[in-house]
């Protein structure tokens, strides 16, 4: 079978990848992708919501289960087997990407910047 790139955007890559530890509610998804993108991608509530009906709509995720905490409805999120072969394969492309830019930057003579 032939390699497809799979475009993903950063802010679902994140997402799915916060997902992948287990089910989690939307205050946490937005804790997580600001410590997994190391405080570069901050996302409004308005924005996460949006996502996530996208992302559940797509079958990447799903509602995993709803608690009512202090009078509200939390909602929590799990990853599906769909969004975790998807998350799979986006991380693999990135990670051999990633290796050939190193490769390529080692034997440019340019040296390699401190990441």
């Amino acid at each position: 079978m032939a390699d497809i790139l799979v475009v993903m955007r950063e802010a679902t890559f994140i997402v799915l990848t916060a997902l992948a530890a287990g089910p989690t509610h939307g205050y946490g998804i937005i804790r997580e992708v600001n410590e997994l993108s190391g405080g570069r991608l901050t996302l409004r509530t308005s924005t996460l919501y949006a996502a996530l009906d996208r992302l559940t709509d797509e079958g990447l995720i799903a509602v995993d289960r709803e608690e009512a905490v202090a009078g509200r409805l939390r909602r929590y999120y799990r990853l599906t087997e769909t969004g975790s072969a998807a998350l799979t394969t986006a991380a693999a492309q990135q990670q051999r990407i990633a290796a050939s830019a190193l490769q390529r930057l080692r034997g440019s003579g340019l040296g390699l910047a401190s990441a």
